[in-house]
């Protein structure tokens, strides 16, 4: 099964909301993903009705503690399961470094239990690249990078690519990536520049389907939920379910 990275090093471009509803889409579709929130701001885990209040119940007691990955897994509210994240996972960058057995620790930990064997795995990285993301990028064989419509956004995604290329020497096997533009408004000229120079430098690598700035999308995580519980039949339930309708197409979800 697949194992799915949602990573990008600048903030603000969806990759919560990208994670939170393609999880939500795929446990409709009968194909319930395991959730791993990397993110020490724990965002994800709240809206799925995950949060803990102590970081040894979190992710951070599999680094800290070795606990199990599968001890610490939780149901969440909208039915996938969930392995949270807590704030106490912030130290994980300066209590471990970045060796090799650092990097691929998440990694041996999916094979160990046999995590991805019945159900994709589908991780929600931190916008910083460090021990975590990185942690995440290893585990991965494929990767989503949400990138909003803006300029500076542009710069962002040529970052991760770089990030991405250099990765590649130390990576048997490169994840799969896509790209995906976010916070799209076709009303607007810079949404259609940064459609274009994005394409001309990603080519197929960039998925067909924009996901628009939509309210639905902003009101769902208030609400700790998904839009498709949320606005069912909103431009942002239809535009993520169009998302992985392409990804499923394209065999990226294999």
């Amino acid at each position: 099964m697949a194992k799915i990275v949602v990573f990008n090093q600048k903030g603000g471009v969806g990759k919560t909301t990208t994670t939170l509803n393609l999880a939500a889409l795929l446990t409709r579709r009968g194909r319930t993903p395991l959730v791993i929130d990397l993110d020490p701001q724990a965002h994800l885990s709240s809206i799925s009705g995950a949060n803990v209040g102590d970081g040894q119940e979190s992710l951070y007691a599999f680094y800290q503690d070795a606990r199990q990955l599968s001890d610490l897994i939780r149901c969440g509210s909208g039915g996938w399961p969930i392995i949270p994240s807590h704030l106490d996972l912030s130290k994980v960058d300066t209590q471990f470094g970045k060796g090799p057995q650092a990097l691929n620790r998440l990694n041996a930990g999916i094979v160990r239990e046999h995590l991805n064997t019945e159900r994709p795995i589908l991780m929600d990285a931190c916008p910083m690249l460090g021990v975590l993301s990185l942690n995440g990028i290893f585990a991965s064989d494929r990767v989503i990078i949400p990138v909003s419509a803006d300029y500076l956004a542009i710069k962002g995604a040529l970052q991760v690519e770089r990030t991405l290329r250099a990765l590649e020497r130390v990576i048997k096997q490169p994840p799969l990536r896509r790209y995906v533009i976010t916070r799209f408004d076709g009303r607007r000229k810079m949404s259609w520049d940064v459609d274009r120079k994005l394409r001309e430098h990603f080519g197929d690598a960039l998925c067909e389907t924009r996901i628009s700035e939509n309210v639905s999308l902003a009101e769902s995580p208030a609400q700790n939920t998904d839009v498709f519980t949320h606005a069912p039949g909103s431009r942002g339930a239809q535009d993520y379910a169009a998302l992985l309708d392409e990804l499923e197409a394209s065999g990226f979800l294999n």
